[in-house]
């Protein structure tokens, strides 16, 4: 019998996926089976270059989800490059720091504007395009720690994750009975440009780690296998799940 986990001629669509989490995950589906689009704002050399090592089958697309109204193009023209999608992954994602009483309004619409309103506008158009043909698919969003708490300095981030939280639910129970599985994965501490300066800060890295059961960073690919699996068979009766991917920072 074939796996659950394949995905053997299925076609992803992952954002951000020219690093980090985003690039952890396109690697995962691919070596899945999955055609993979790799959309990115930078360069997707390197993640065109690890898939193609892996064996796997990759499309670049370059976007910036900043753009207003971008994001039905942007799902047309992944279906362009490798027909009709059957997964969405929302990792695109970005972070601004300042303390709450410093925080710009430029800096609070930016990451709004790219983590929750990008992310649900590209799951209509998605939702949209697999309904009219009447096939199922899978949209996995990529929540946060900060889904489930506050942090610090990072306000519109934090908005931005619990939103998609809340987002991921509603989504779930409007699409279920259309076929359409809605599941969001909240990363730990991963290593990765996002995480940059709290890894570069001894005394937030030591703070961190001392935090977390598992006693280390998590890597993108510890993200990449939780993708697959809601990508995944094995995941269709799970609908508004928010999976914490976190080396147990959320036990402790």
């Amino acid at each position: 019998m074939a796996s659950p986990f394949d995905l053997t001629g299925r076609t992803a669509l992952v954002t951000g996926a020219n690093t980090g989490i985003g690039q952890g995950i396109a690697l995962a589906l691919a070596q899945a089976g999955a055609t993979v689009v790799a959309a990115g704002r930078s360069d997707l050399t390197e993640t065109l270059a690890l898939i193609a090592e892996a064996g796997g089958t990759a499309r670049p697309l370059k976007v910036d989800l900043q753009e207003q109204g971008i994001a039905p193009r942007v799902i047309a023209q992944a279906e362009a490059l490798a027909g009709p999608l059957d997964i969405l992954v929302n990792n695109a994602g970005i972070i601004r720091r300042a303390d709450a009483l410093d925080f710009s309004e430029s800096d609070w619409d930016e990451v709004i504007n790219v983590n929750l309103k990008a992310t649900f506008f590209l799951a209509q158009a998605f939702a949209k395009s697999a309904v009219a043909a009447g096939r199922g698919a899978r949209i996995v969003n990529i929540a946060s720690l900060l889904s489930f708490q506050g942090g610090i300095r990072v306000a519109s981030y934090t908005a931005s994750k619990s939103g998609l939280a809340g987002l991921t639910k509603l989504l779930a129970c409007e699409w279920a009975q259309k076929g359409i599985n809605v599941n969001a994965i909240a990363p730990g501490y991963i290593e990765s440009n996002n995480t940059e300066a709290l890894r570069a800060d001894p005394d937030r890295n030591q703070a961190i780690l001392a935090r977390i059961p598992a006693g280390r960073w998590g890597k993108p690919s510890d993200i990449g296998g939780a993708a697959v699996f809601l990508a995944s068979d094995a995941a269709a009766y799970m609908h508004g799940a928010i999976i914490p991917v976190d080396g147990g920072w959320l036990a402790r």
